[in-house]
């Protein structure tokens, strides 16, 4: 598995609110933001549900990682989806950083340390899942 999700029910831009203030009490932060129903539209004239790709960083925790491996940046930042299911509710789904470290971690030297940094970044992503589901 490559990641693990939540159901939450409200209007898009709220579940991305509460999802981006969560994430900024483990220390993430949005570098990026793709609405990919607003360019699927735009580029294909394609309709679909909302998606949302956003991009989450922990800079320390970043740090870390590209200190252990810099070609790292390839598998960075962590990426949490928030999908439209047409029902009134949204999955939001997270990358799991420990599947996505596995890549390259085998063959590093410092194979230990970047795995380190994962197991951090997924525990404090599960946290955001877990006070997502329970309300805040």
């Amino acid at each position: 598995m490559y990641g693990f999700s939540r159901t939450l029910r409200g209007p898009v831009e709220q579940i991305v609110s509460r999802v981006t203030e969560e994430l900024a009490k483990e220390g993430f932060g949005i570098l990026t933001e793709i609405d990919v129903q607003a360019t699927l539209k735009k580029k294909l004239d394609v309709d679909m549900l909302g998606y949302r790709i956003l991009g989450a960083c922990n800079p320390v925790l970043a740090n870390q990682a590209i200190a252990s491996d810099p070609d790292i940046g390839m598998l960075l930042p962590c990426n949490v989806l928030v999908r439209e299911e047409g029902n009134g509710e949204f999955t939001v789904a997270f990358a799991d950083p420990e599947a996505m470290m596995g890549l390259a971690r085998d063959g590093l030297a410092k194979g230990d340390e970047l795995a380190a940094v994962a197991a951090e970044a997924g525990e404090r992503l599960q946290r955001v899942a877990a006070r997502l589901e329970q309300g805040g």
